[in-house]
């Protein structure tokens, strides 16, 4: 008789452990909206510091954290973002940033290990000098993992060498890293200096971290008031959302070093296929 059902659908079907739901229901909670949340708060503050940023904010999801990134950097008309042609935020967000923030999408091919050729970056770029005709860009968007080429990570080189275009060029670098701490494992990399190339992070933290809720995006003070205005805006401005982050905060604590033991036993299972 089966006993217990492994769901493998995707890792966005985890559950919150106990110690979870135990935190939840003692969460120390005010109103968010009025910056008055201490359980937020501290979170916050913790996923800035473990992310080597000035800033911190809890959004309500990956989706609405990259669309808010996007928005906050391409604050002008007539810009454009740089982005993966297989890349989760172009095929999978339902077209947020162009249809809510008008910014248009110029995708790069992604190649089978999630990158974009270097050359093909500098090649899209169109700059202000051109506004008659088309699209100023603003920013460059990476994903790491890389969903839709099998979870391959970027390395920290190559992220690192995206930066410096993009700082050459005058432009900002946002890194959709939904599973960033997998990449930081996996590549035995600290997660800060894995993205401290980018100017802009969002993390899910209810997919392999197991929190029930929320993704947190990161970056500069600046970035983040620009940020908490546009989550507002969306519809993301949650009033008692410390008892989100109250588990937020374990799935970050305690699940982040079990990710290796997850690894280890994808690769048996799918060497057992």
């Amino acid at each position: 008789m089966v006993t217990k059902v492994v769901d493998l659908r995707s890792d966005t079907v985890t559950k919150p452990s106990e110690a979870m739901r135990a935190a939840m229901a003692a969460a120390e909670v005010d109103d968010d909206v009025l910056g008055a949340d201490p359980t937020a708060q501290r979170f916050e503050a913790e996923m800035a510091r473990i992310m080597g940023k000035e800033a911190a904010l809890f959004v309500p999801s990956g989706t609405m954290g990259n669309l808010v990134s996007v928005l906050a950097h391409c604050d002008t008309r007539g810009s454009e973002v740089i982005l993966g042609d297989n890349s989760h935020i172009h095929i999978y967000e339902n077209g947020g940033i162009s249809t809510l923030g008008g910014v248009h999408p110029r995708t790069v091919p992604n190649n089978p290990d999630g990158t974009m050729d270097i050359h093909k970056i500098v090649a899209a770029i169109r700059h202000p000098d051109g506004a008659m005709y088309y699209p100023t860009t603003r920013l460059i968007c990476l994903e790491n993992t890389h969903g839709n080429t099998g979870g391959k990570c970027l390395s920290v080189e190559y992220t690192d060498k995206v930066g410096e275009v993009g700082k050459s060029h005058g432009l900002k670098l946002h890194i959709d890293g939904a599973r960033i701490f997998n990449a930081s494992v996996a590549l035995g990399v600290p997660v800060h200096r894995l993205v401290r190339a980018a100017d802009s992070v969002s993390v899910c933290l209810s997919k392999g971290l197991g929190a029930p809720v929320g993704s947190v995006i990161v970056g500069s003070k600046a970035f983040i008031d620009k940020a908490k205005i546009l989550r507002k805006t969306l519809g993301g401005g949650m009033r008692q959302v410390g008892i989100l982050c109250a588990a937020a905060y374990l799935a970050v604590r305690d699940t982040v070093g079990k990710l290796a033991d997850d690894h280890r036993k994808a690769k048996v299972l799918a060497g057992s296929i």
